[in-house]
């Protein structure tokens, strides 16, 4: 790589603002006043807040330099795996803060907000023809309050067919909080392996389930960034149980205007319209985890649902079968704005052109790092590829140094030790968003790094050096934690 993207630079150091400030400056200038002075009560004066007094260059400073130390996908490349985390159009935003959508009252009575209902009402149409199942609720707040919904419907179908099954099969390749949603369905999650190809065998999922087992939570595709090829034949396993098939989708970047989900079986799954359908992730939201199901299991979904008559919206509650309501109001609304735009802007042509670059993208990575990176399931993935640092080991190198040094080269760190059925991974997903530059630059830094490895080893494990915080001692800190600053 002829010049990496991290330098050193300038890297300031910034006091807290009560440090900062000193008594008698001001921010402001205050208008002459027009009123006569007036004596106030000293009983009446108490010790208020502790604002630090400063200038409007002290306020400036502070904040332009704390806005320095951190990273976001605007500042780069956000290689996160299982996580997403692609460039979230400025059109997005700029729709998102129309003041018909920003002051608008969540209880305001529905005459008054028919935007607001049109665009919930609209978007769940969309999720589901992209998705190819039935129906949509935009109201779980997140990823894994989706799962939960998801899990509470199939709960909610079994107990109307009067049902009480116990059990629910989880892959090793699906998402961590998978068996904590059935958990919180009083579900016991039964854990089942994958082949050696990385993905679900028809006879593992044949042996696991029973009439006890009230379906299967999958990720496709999973967290390898591997495609669930046999999810056709295994749904038909769980159906002749009389189970149902939860899909994680949080994967979905991978699948748009690709894959009809409702096709291959699926009965219930959620979204991450943070992820998928790009709005900005991280930082602790908010999200949006919408749920979608077949079209006979629509009367579970949470409530108030949004219908139309004769062009006007309303909000019904009139479902029996409702699994009740899961968020205050109707959801993370600011979210589900953005998420309109970004289908609205591309279009179906263009959210297929979407997945195919974010699958072409982790594809192109995979081939060329793997001659550099223990790349344990050598076949296409998805969205996302697993390398681990097994061909480090003789260096006693690891993951973990390996991607602290990255952050010298101006990267952010992908996914690490993460799936589990990998020692040792490195969980790297591109998105369509970064250009073929910005990849190569991403893989020319590894390949340094690796060369570094079998050289100066302990460079690694010394780094990062140009960071405003070098090298923690991440041990010492899980053993003693200061929560007080």
């Amino acid at each position: 790589m002829k010049r990496p993207l991290g330098e050193s630079g300038l890297i300031l150091n910034e006091p807290l603002l009560w440090e900062k400030g000193k008594k008698g400056r001001c921010g402001i200038s205050i208008s002459r006043r027009d009123v006569p002075s007036a004596e106030i009560d000293a009983s009446m004066i108490t010790d208020g807040p502790d604002f630090p007094d400063l200038s409007e260059v002290d306020v400036v400073r502070h904040y332009t330099r704390l806005s320095q130390w951190n990273f976001g996908v605007d500042t780069g490349m956000y290689p996160l795996g299982s996580c997403t985390m692609k460039y979230n159009p400025k059109i997005n935003e700029k729709l998102a803060q129309f003041a018909g959508f920003t002051h608008a009252y969540p209880l305001l009575p529905e005459q008054l907000c028919q935007g607001a209902l049109r665009l919930i009402y609209e978007l769940e149409k969309y999720l589901a023809e992209i998705t190819g199942m039935g129906a949509a609720s935009v109201q779980p707040a997140a990823g894994a309050h989706g799962e939960l919904a998801g899990m509470l419907i199939i709960h909610a179908y079994h107990k109307k067919k009067g049902q009480r099954r116990s059990k629910i099969l989880v892959p090793d390749t699906a998402h961590g909080t998978n068996p904590a949603s059935a958990s919180l369905c009083r579900y016991r999650s039964i854990p089942v392996k994958s082949s050696e190809f990385g993905i679900l065998s028809k006879e593992s999922i044949e042996s696991a389930m029973d009439e006890d087992t009230a379906g299967l939570m999958v990720t496709n595709p999973n967290t390898l960034g591997l495609f669930e090829e046999n999810i056709r034949s295994i749904a038909d396993i769980v159906h002749s149980k009389g189970g149902l098939v939860y899909c994680d989708g949080a994967n979905m970047n991978a699948l748009m205007g690709m894959v009809d989900m409702g096709a291959l079986g699926i009965d219930v799954m959620h979204l991450n319209l943070h992820k998928t359908f790009s709005t900005p992730h991280g930082g602790g939201g908010p999200g949006s985890g919408p749920v979608c199901v077949r079209k006979d299991l629509e009367p579970f979904l949470p409530i108030p649902r949004v219908i139309e008559k004769q062009g006007r919206y309303y909000l019904s509650e009139a479902y029996p079968d409702t699994i009740g309501k899961l968020h205050a109001f109707f959801g993370n609304f600011g979210v589900m704005i953005k998420a309109y735009s970004y289908i609205r802007t591309l279009g179906a042509e263009g959210l297929k052109k979407a997945s195919q670059l974010a699958v072409l993208n982790a594809n192109y990575i995979k081939e060329r790092l793997k001659e550099f990176l223990h790349l344990p399931y050598d076949r296409p993935c998805m969205h996302e590829c697993v390398f681990s640092d097994k061909r480090q080991k003789a260096a006693k190198v690891t993951t973990l140094d390996m991607v602290k040094r990255l952050m010298d080269y101006g990267y952010h760190p992908p996914t690490i030790y993460f799936p589990l059925v990998v020692n040792g991974a490195i969980m790297i997903e591109p998105t369509e968003t970064e250009s073929k530059e910005d990849i190569d630059g991403l893989i020319e830094a590894f390949k340094a790094i690796v060369e570094e490895a079998n050289h100066d080893p302990d460079l690694l494990r010394n780094a990062p050096f140009r960071c405003k915080v070098k090298r923690l001692d991440e041990a010492a800190a899980a053993r003693n934690p200061r929560l007080t600053g």
